[in-house]
């Protein structure tokens, strides 16, 4: 298989600029601003198939489409490097380790949406990735691959990290955009879009940290390249973060559409000990969780949508048959309450009523009412807030009900404390 996000991980010194640039380093970026315009840059990632790999899985050419070039305001990039998901640790790793592929897909990103500033907001705790991506930084700047003039161009580009705030909702692009202007990290209501009112008022492309690293690759070689990595719609390859009870956890680099089994069991070493799979997250702790017998759907945005669930952020946990899955679903649930901004009263209400009845129902002291009224309560978030956060509250929450509802019976038959 090709390697196109991992391909420089195991150089030594892989995020140093000099690595970088034995690689090919920076000759995309180069192409795209000395033999292309930013028009023709679009319809090439229009033609790789690529998608938003945080989560939404948006078209991105198609993102880039939407800035107009008309609105004399600056455009802006902003770089979700927020990475909150329970379960994902993909964007640390390219933070750390190949860092300057970041910084190239920036530089072509903003290029076509003719933005002269970018802003790279990364996880407050991310304080190494901070570190290495602000080295990698100072390294482009003083040797033109950043600043005025790039690569002997008229093009200039500042770039600049910021810290985020220490919250899950701050992913959320909106909220992002608030944080970033210095405000309580508040999702915005929609429209205006970011497109047309975005950071500061001004037109903004809000792009993940791994979606960018593609770019570089994508203009190099041809939309068209990849887009046949992938499967139908949906190009190129992602990078998989593998968790809970597997043999070999980590980060895998494989093409869209690669089946959960397969990455299960063929490349994480399958469930230990000779425990038998049970259950699956397949996107981050906000997708609708799986059953043992939904393994052989492809990992891809649309396969994963069509049996009910998402790709999210490619964050997949894995669980075996020793896994309390009401314990599992409590601990989601402590989480989304935990982690409400509390704007919309459904939310912050609600999440929190889904997480005391859950606790309840696993520490013994439920009745059967409260098991019978969790469907209603979260039924009443989803589709009812601001920002999506309240159907992640909903569908996750809900799909452990849904798919494992005799285990959270036999809780109140069984009244047994586990303080």
């Amino acid at each position: 298989m090709e390697k196109v996000l991992t391909r420089n991980f195991g150089l030594e010194n892989s995020h140093r600029l000099a690595t970088y640039l034995k690689n090919k380093g920076y000759e995309a970026a180069r192409k795209a601003l000395t033999q292309m315009t930013p028009a023709q840059v679009i319809e090439e990632i229009k033609k790789s198939n690529l998608r938003g790999l945080g989560g939404a899985g948006f078209p991105t050419g198609m993102k880039w489409g939407f800035i107009p070039q008309a609105n004399p305001k600056p455009k802006y990039l902003v770089v979700n490097g927020d990475e909150g998901e329970p379960g994902t640790f993909k964007d640390k790793y390219i933070f750390e380790r190949d860092p300057h592929a970041l910084l190239e897909g920036i530089i072509v990103t903003c290029y076509a949406i003719a933005s002269h500033k970018a802003y790279v907001y990364v996880r407050g705790e991310y304080v190494k990735s901070m570190q290495t991506l602000q080295a990698a930084i100072d390294e482009a700047n003083s040797s033109g691959y950043l600043g005025k003039g790039i690569m002997g161009t008229t093009f200039d580009l500042d770039v600049v990290v910021h810290p985020g705030a220490g919250a899950y909702i701050c992913g959320e692009e909106t909220a992002l955009l608030e944080s970033l202007e210095g405000k309580k990290g508040f999702p915005r209501l929609r429209p205006p879009f970011p497109a047309v009112v975005g950071l500061f008022g001004c037109p903004t492309v809000i792009n993940n940290v791994e979606t960018l690293a593609c770019v570089g690759p994508i203009i190099a070689n041809g939309g068209g390249w990849f887009a046949k990595l992938g499967s139908p719609k949906n190009g190129g390859n992602r990078l998989f973060c593998v968790s809970g009870h597997v043999n070999k956890p980590g980060v895998y680099e494989l093409p869209n559409g690669t089946t959960l089994r397969a990455i299960i069991y063929e490349h994480a070493g399958g469930v230990p000990n000779g425990r038998k799979l049970k259950a699956v997250i397949p996107g981050g702790i906000s997708a609708p969780v799986l059953t043992a017998d939904e393994i052989d759907v492809k990992m891809d945005f649309d396969s994963l949508k069509s049996i009910g669930s998402m790709a999210g952020s490619g964050g997949i946990i894995v669980m075996d048959d020793t896994t309390d899955m009401v314990w599992a679903a409590m601990v989601a649930a402590r989480f989304f309450a935990h982690e409400s901004c509390g704007q919309c009263s459904p939310c912050r209400e609600g999440s929190g009523w889904v997480y005391n009845n859950l606790k309840k129902l696993y520490h013994g002291g439920a009745r059967p009412h409260d098991l019978a009224n969790l469907p209603g309560i979260i039924g009443n978030i989803g589709g009812n807030t601001i920002c999506a956060f309240g159907d992640a509250v909903t569908m996750s929450v809900g799909s452990y009900v849904l798919k494992f509802r005799e285990e959270f019976e036999n809780k109140i038959k069984e009244r047994v404390c586990r303080i």
